[in-house]
């Protein structure tokens, strides 16, 4: 059944509509109409939704219904609104948009976009090697049925070795071969986590992550995170833990996304601590833990503290490798690897064997491949830094110390609108919004140095000029923005 928005939520959702940059150019009705497609853009206001009555939205706001009735007629003629008589009117997508990698719904005419929304490398150049390689161990594969619900041997050492190799002894049955690092937290979501059951989150966090939060009716806290100094608070992290005793805590300690933060030694220790004592579970994204930048020494994993099976650790091949293999994995005791086997079989049965062989070839390569990875995202980050201080010097960046994103705050309240007005001038931005629950986070933007230092320094100017026109005049006729699905 479609849900239903009351004309109370959507104005409360609205806020300052009125008020947006060119509300003096354009009528009340094009401005209300922009702010509702606003909200699609950031994932406020979600697909399928049924939007309030004419009448009812324009008491909520305080204006008049033909007012109202002229916004939801020009939301029609762009496709964003569907309406039926005696059914009411539900929100929707043009039919000009797909599906793209990053989960979002995107223009099909994006040949020349440049893509900040997506923080992922495009693939190294041993990854042909590896999948030759791999074609030909393959062949001993063949005379089995080919599934292997915890993955194929060969990669669970690797795997394990890894492990062992960062300070946390660790044998192949404690390792579970998933496809990619979001299916392996969607799996221990699976295992550990009820319908209703409380998580802790960071804030700002991995959007995917809170979707999956979602799809299981997770009742969700957070804890904040500041754009510079050590990001976690301790005392406040460890009192919410305590306090609140969620059943599970999912968090990013190295690198986080998006803040880049590194969580000191002391407190993973102290953290491990807190969630055996409040019975919690802590679920550790390890997804950038091979890209620390700068020679940054690394402290060890948040499951070298654990003495109690407390701690689950997922990671995986996307960020140090490439996206499109679709290989992750989930470090935990050997008798949750085995219930997370049984768990598996009634969602994929196992991952490709072919793709595990390429990831094994390629951990035999790693410290050359992690190596250039290193130097590329550091030569690329310290473009993006000198381009923001020299084009856009108020805003406050904080440089990371590894992985892939930046977190600006920005000089106000901006980030939808920018993101909305980026994709004028060709360039797609993940605003800040998408990375918490509540519709906050508009003064912060993720800015990932994935992408040619050209093509990230082309991007900040693109993004001062459009910064410098929200402050002096309309913005030019609504494109088709990108929108969470």
């Amino acid at each position: 059944m479609t849900s239903q928005v009351r004309g109370s939520q959507l104005a409360r959702l609205l806020g300052q509509w009125h008020a947006l940059p060119g509300r003096r150019r354009s009528p009340d009705y094009a401005a209300l109409a922009a702010a509702v497609r606003g909200l699609l853009a950031d994932g406020r206001l979600p697909l399928g939704v049924r939007l309030p009555a004419e009448r009812e939205l324009a008491e909520a706001l305080r204006i008049s219904r033909t007012t109202v009735t002229a916004a939801y007629r020009q939301l029609r003629e762009s496709g964003h609104l569907a309406s039926r008589r005696g059914a009411g009117s539900w929100t929707m997508l043009p039919g000009t948009h797909r599906v793209a990698s990053t989960g979002l719904w995107t223009p099909l005419d994006d040949r020349d976009m440049i893509d900040l929304g997506v923080a992922a490398l495009s693939a190294p150049p041993q990854l042909v090697v590896a999948a030759r390689a791999a074609a030909e161990d393959l062949p001993r594969y063949l005379s089995g049925a080919g599934y292997h619900p915890t993955g194929i041997i060969e990669l669970r050492e690797a795997v394990a070795h890894a492990y062992t190799a960062r300070g946390l002894p660790t044998s192949p049955e404690q390792i579970m071969v998933t496809s990619g690092t979001q299916h392996a937290l969607d799996l221990v979501l699976r295992l550990a986590l009820s319908p209703g059951g409380g998580v802790l989150v960071e804030s700002p966090t991995y959007p995917n992550a809170l979707a999956a939060l979602s799809a299981r009716r997770a009742r969700i806290t957070t804890h904040g995170l500041a754009i510079d100094g050590p990001g976690w608070d301790a005392d406040l992290l460890l009192g919410s833990i305590r306090q609140a005793r969620p059943k599970l805590a999912y968090l990013i300690p190295e690198f986080q996304n998006p803040t880049g933060h590194l969580m000191e030694t002391g407190l993973r220790e102290r953290l491990v601590g807190a969630a055996h004592a409040a019975g919690t579970d802590l679920v550790i994204d390890e997804s950038f833990v091979d890209l620390p930048l700068d020679g940054t020494p690394l402290p060890p994993p948040v499951a070298l503290f654990d003495r109690h099976s407390r701690v689950i650790s997922i990671g995986g091949m996307s960020k140090p490798y490439w996206g499109g293999l679709r290989i992750g994995w989930v470090r935990a005791s050997a008798p949750q690897v085995q219930r997370l086997a049984a768990a598996r079989v009634g969602v994929d049965m196992a991952s490709p064997v072919l793709d595990q062989l390429v990831a094994v070839h390629l951990l035999a390569e790693a410290p050359s491949i992690v190596a250039a990875r290193q130097a590329q995202l550091a030569d690329q980050r310290d473009a993006l830094v000198r381009a923001l201080a020299e084009r856009l010097p108020d805003w406050r960046v904080a440089v990371p110390r590894g992985g892939v994103t930046l977190w600006a705050e920005l000089d106000g309240p901006i980030s939808s609108a920018l993101a909305r007005a980026a994709e004028e001038v060709g360039v797609r931005l993940a605003p800040g919004p998408r990375f918490g629950l509540d519709g906050t986070l508009e003064r912060f933007l993720r800015l990932p140095f994935t992408l040619p230092a050209a093509d990230l320094v082309e991007a900040v100017g693109r993004l001062a000029a459009v910064r410098y026109d929200l402050d002096r005049t309309g913005r030019p006729q609504w494109r088709e923005p990108s929108v969470i699905a």
